[in-house]
C-alpha cells in the first residue's frame, strides 16, 4: 500500500454558513479535493467546533471552505495558539463575502479554487497584529461613518419608508425635534507611523487606511484629510508600526467592524502566515 505524504493529507473544514448559502459549490469542492488527496472532512456547527477541528488537525493541511470571515477565523485561531508560522492554510471561497479572498489572489470558482489547493504553492504573507492580539489580513480602514458590509442584506423598501418618515418628523418642531440626524462628520485622529506624527487632532480626516504587504515588510498607510476649497491630497507613508488615537472610533479590519476604542496600535508581522495560491 502506498503511503500518503503529510502534504497530501487534507483537513477540509466546511464552514456552516457556506453549507447553508451554496451547498452545490461545497459539494463540488469536496469532490475535487477528495479525488486528488486523502481528505478528512469536518462539518462544524459553530465557532467552538471550528476551533476544535483545527486544533486536532495533526499532520493534515487545513483547507477552509467558506467566506472571508471563515478564513479570518482560522488565521485568528492559529495566531492565538502561536501556531500560525507552523501551519499553512488553504481556502476554497464559498459565500457572499469574498472581497478578501479575491484580493489575496485565491480563485473564487469552486473547481479552480480546489485545484489550486491541490496544485498550488504556499506563499508567505504579511499581516497586522494589534495590541489586543487581533489580526488584519487584507486592509484596515477607519472611515468617519462605517457603511454596511457588502454581504449584508439590502435595505427593504418598507424600511426606507420608515426612515424617511422619521427624518420628516425629526425636522418638525416639537417633541421629536431631538431625533438624531445623519451620522457623525469627519474624524479627528492622531496618526503616528514608526513614531513619526502624520496627522494630529487639529486636522479632521475623511479616512485612514492601513494595508500590510508593502515594500520591505512594511504597511502602506494613507490618510485623507478633509478638503477645504481645493481637494486635499492624501498623505501616504510606509512603516511597520501604526498608532491611531483620538475620540472613540470604530474601524473595519477585513470583514469585521471593531471598537469603539480610544487608541490602537498595529504592527506588521512579515511573512507571518502561509496561504496556498495558484502557481503562476
Amino acid at each position: 500500500m502506498t503511503e500518503v505524504a503529510p502534504s497530501d493529507q487534507l483537513l477540509v473544514v466546511i464552514d456552516p454558513v457556506a453549507r447553508r448559502t451554496d451547498g452545490e459549490s461545497v459539494r463540488i469542492a469536496k469532490d475535487v479535493l477528495s479525488a486528488g488527496a486523502a481528505t478528512k472532512v469536518c462539518l462544524p456547527e459553530g465557532p467552538e467546533e471550528f476551533a476544535r477541528a483545527l486544533s486536532r488537525r495533526g499532520v493534515r493541511r487545513p483547507v477552509v471552505v467558506g467566506d472571508d470571515r471563515a478564513l479570518l477565523r482560522a488565521v485568528s485561531l492559529l495566531h492565538r495558539r502561536r501556531e500560525l508560522g507552523l501551519c499553512g492554510l488553504s481556502l476554497v471561497p464559498v459565500g457572499g463575502a469574498l472581497t478578501l479572498a479575491r484580493s489575496l489572489g485565491v480563485p473564487t470558482g469552486a473547481v479552480a479554487a480546489a485545484r489550486a489547493v491541490l496544485d498550488g504553492a504556499e506563499r508567505r504573507l504579511d499581516l497586522l497584529v494589534d495590541d489586543s492580539d487581533g489580526v488584519v489580513l487584507g486592509a484596515l480602514r477607519i472611515p468617519p461613518l462605517l457603511s454596511p458590509m457588502p454581504s449584508e442584506a439590502p435595505v427593504r423598501p418598507w424600511l426606507r419608508t420608515c426612515q424617511s418618515l422619521v427624518r420628516t418628523l425629526a425636522a418638525r418642531p416639537g417633541r421629536l425635534a431631538s431625533v438624531p440626524g445623519p451620522g457623525p462628520g469627519p474624524s479627528r485622529l492622531r496618526v503616528e507611523v514608526d513614531g513619526v506624527l502624520v496627522v494630529d487632532l487639529d486636522q479632521p480626516v475623511e479616512a485612514v487606511s492601513v494595508t500590510p504587504g508593502g515594500p520591505g515588510g512594511a504597511a502602506e498607510v494613507e490618510v485623507r484629510p478633509v478638503s477645504v476649497g481645493a481637494e486635499a491630497s492624501p498623505l501616504r507613508v510606509v512603516g511597520r508600526r501604526v498608532t491611531v488615537s483620538g475620540a472613540d472610533f470604530r474601524y473595519r479590519a477585513d470583514a469585521v467592524v471593531a471598537g469603539p476604542v480610544r487608541t490602537r496600535t498595529w504592527v506588521v508581522r512579515e511573512g507571518a502566515w502561509g496561504l496556498t495560491l495558484p502557481v503562476r
